[in-house]
């Protein structure tokens, strides 16, 4: 692309985020179909787990249809070019289930803790590291805190060995300041190799003008769910995130309409009710 602006990486969790809103019943002939469609595409990184991460298949999380490791494995199969990452959150997940992961052809390990809780993370970066899985830190909920006290918790997370640190927006509370301001204080400390990310939830209405504020405040790697499908009020249209960062300027290396039919054709199909801020969810972010 002439004039290019840089290349922004995009995570697609629309097989982990979007396992909430489908109450955790992907089967593994959906999560086949998605990710070669997402793989097709050009989608780098696919996520993948129970949406509360690996081991969430639970009375207290909710059951899986299926087990997520059926679904790793199927992904695995399905895809040519892309690499599959999970989610852990330590306390539920535990470093057998990322080593079974690991066997199963994941290779990336996305860690998250609450935003104050970086420190419960140590061990299982550490883990990821040493197994050789690409390593990224996740604090959620990061509308909670100060972007001084989110820089602290991203400090922990570096020195325990994550190759990025993300701003999680995980209730779709922030609007573009605050996610610049966050953004900003974690790219003007941390070490120029830990890359910075940023995942939103669109409850505000604001996934898309957040995310392109964190690009433009220096984060490298940002998050989408085909069609939304995510929690709550959803997450950032990976399909429109797409669109939008080719009109800006940005190189993605994905096929903006592979990614339409990407969406169009498999994704939506299979969704329960389309991904719209109601009431409540419209709270959560207020």
């Amino acid at each position: 692309m002439a004039n290019s602006k840089g290349y922004i990486r995009i995570i697609d969790s629309t097989m982990r985020d979007g396992s909430h809103a489908m109450a955790h019943q992907f089967t593994t002939d959906q999560i086949t179909q998605i990710a070669g469609a997402l793989d097709q595409a050009g989608l780098t990184t696919l996520e993948i787990s129970h949406g509360d991460g690996l081991g969430g298949s639970s009375f207290n999380y909710g059951f899986s249809k299926e087990p997520e490791e059926n679904w790793i494995e199927a992904a695995a199969k399905a895809i040519t070019n892309a690499k599959i990452a999970v989610l852990l959150l330590p306390g539920i997940g535990t470093q057998e289930n990322l080593k079974n992961a690991y066997d199963l052809g994941a290779r990336m390990a996305r860690i998250a803790t609450h935003c104050t809780e970086a420190d419960i993370a140590q061990q299982h970066i550490g883990l990821s590291r040493d197994m050789g899985m690409e390593t990224i830190g996740f604090l959620m909920m990061a509308h909670m805190i100060t972007p001084e006290h989110l820089l602290h918790q991203a400090q922990l997370m570096e020195s325990y060995g994550a190759e990025a640190v993300y701003v999680t927006d995980s209730a779709g509370a922030m609007r573009p300041d605050e996610i610049r301001r966050k953004v900003s204080a974690l790219r003007n400390s941390l070490s120029s190799d830990v890359k910075v990310g940023v995942h939103c939830h669109n409850n505000l209405g604001l996934s898309i003008g957040n995310t392109l504020a964190a690009i433009e405040e220096g984060a490298e790697i940002v998050d989408g769910c085909t069609v939304g499908l995510g929690a709550g009020a959803g997450n950032t249209p990976t399909e429109v995130l797409v669109s939008v960062l080719h009109l800006e300027g940005y190189e993605t290396g994905v096929d903006v309409f592979k990614a339409q039919d990407a969406a169009e054709d498999v994704v939506k199909p299979i969704m329960p009710r389309p991904q719209v801020i109601d009431r409540a969810s419209l709270v959560l972010g207020y």
